[in-house]
């Protein structure tokens, strides 16, 4: 299969002078961190421009009967484990697929964090849990988008794909402010009104958005400079998209590829979302809901797992075969796992006491499951993380030193990741 032109490598590196350009005119989101802070960044991005596709389970997606199987054990359920394509490492047989590829990936298996409700846990462990709890971080997302800022092509840094509706959300930023936020795609369609009207001309079209920016210039030099700089962005950024409206046009889709990620909403999005890092999206986060089973949790497993299992292992596998795991990398968790304990709904209920995820790509180990659990699944065994570790090991894998870097807050400094966590070295390449 040819490969995409971004997915060339080679093609696409940075000189060092280039990335230093871009980080002295903001390019790499370079504002709010001292110019030695700014040479680290350069440094991290000098020979390749790293992408991270982000796959949120909402609701609390269970171990038992994904990545850290249990059968014949009081809590584990009537599922099986299977082999997978590494010796030793076993998935449920809800993930035929993904146990294929599973020489691509890692999976940790030895979460414990904190929040046992949806409202706290999926801020906090989006936010990666900053020891100051008391400042809004930015999700992972917004401080991939600040750090890095968009790649080459100048197409927006953060984007979601995700069901319901779309549009832009400036809640994901933090106190970074509002212009690191999330454009989300709802649906995977694109923003309403975006191509340009047939009876509209180019030349029209470049006066329009002139006497946009003289307008907008206007409107900021009365109003707070973090908003406006945000309302100009959107229509920035969306102009970059105004050129690539292919991304969205299913009928330029391989059938074969349709078919291999499946047809429901997860497998399209999953799709639009491999279609996105070709392009040259920095952070895409794929959202997926209804993962909250407390009743009849293994009828809802059997479908949800399996509608994950096909496009995630089909993402898995377009990715190696195009050698973009090399400079991708793949993330897929929620807010906290499911309980041992099976209840009188036949569900299990919120469990961030011991939990799993799973991850792929640049800057990691491939073929490894780290952490364990006891017999039982019930507490971590072995290797006891939380998100604040991950937030550390997901920036090293991106080629960033969190623990040399800080956050300019309105002149507080804060650091980017828990500074109390390190990175999990079980996982690191």
């Amino acid at each position: 299969m040819a490969r995409h032109p971004f997915c060339n490598v080679a093609e696409h590196r940075f000189s060092r002078r280039q990335v230093l350009g871009a980080a002295a005119c903001g390019a790499i989101g370079a504002a709010g961190f001292s110019p030695l802070q700014q040479v680290a960044m350069a440094e991290a991005l000098k020979n390749q421009e790293k992408q991270i596709l982000f796959v949120w389970l909402d609701g609390g997606m269970s171990q038992f009967e994904s990545w850290d199987p249990k059968p014949n054990t009081e809590h584990g359920g009537p599922f099986r484990a299977i082999p997978t394509s590494v010796p030793g490492i076993q998935l449920s047989e809800l993930m035929p697929r993904t146990a294929t590829v599973m020489q691509h990936m890692a999976v940790l298996r030895s979460l414990h964090t904190q929040d046992n409700s949806h409202s706290a846990g999926v801020d906090r462990i989006q936010r990666g849990d900053p020891k100051n709890r008391g400042v809004i971080y930015p999700f992972f997302g917004s401080a991939v988008a600040k750090i890095l800022g968009p790649t080459s092509t100048g197409l927006p840094p953060y984007v979601g794909i995700k069901p319901y509706n779309g549009g832009f959300s400036a809640k994901d930023g933090g106190f970074l402010g509002p212009k690191f936020g999330v454009l989300n795609f709802g649906e995977g369609k694109p923003p309403l009104n975006m191509l340009r009207q047939a009876d509209v001309t180019a030349d029209q079209d470049a006066a329009r958005n002139e006497l946009r920016q003289k307008l907008n210039q206007r409107y900021s030099e009365q109003r707070r400079r973090d908003l406006s700089e945000a309302n100009s962005y959107v229509f920035d950024v969306a102009q970059k998209l105004m050129d690539r409206t292919h991304i969205f046009d299913e009928s330029t889709l391989n059938p074969k590829d349709v078919e291999r990620y499946g047809s429901h909403a997860l497998g399209k999005h999953m799709l639009l979302g491999r279609r996105m890092l070709e392009e040259g999206v920095r952070f895409v986060k794929v959202t997926s809901y209804h993962w909250d089973s407390h009743g009849d949790n293994f009828n809802a497993s059997n479908s949800l797992v399996r509608k994950f299992d096909q496009p995630f292992a089909a993402l898995i596998e377009d990715l190696a075969e195009r050698g973009m795991l090399d400079n991708v990398l793949v993330i897929a968790l929620s807010e906290f796992g499911r309980t041992p304990r099976i209840n009188s709904h036949v569900g299990r209920d919120h469990w961030p006491e011991c939990w799993s995820m799973g991850m792929a790509g640049t800057g990691l180990k491939k073929g490894v499951a780290a952490g364990s659990t006891n017999d039982n699944g019930t507490f971590v065994k072995d290797l006891d993380v939380d998100i604040g570790h991950l937030f550390h090991t997901w920036f090293k894998a991106l080629g960033v030193k969190p623990e040399q870097m800080e956050y300019n807050n309105g002149g507080q400094p804060l650091p980017v990741a828990h500074e109390e966590t390190s990175a999990i070295k079980e996982l690191l390449a």
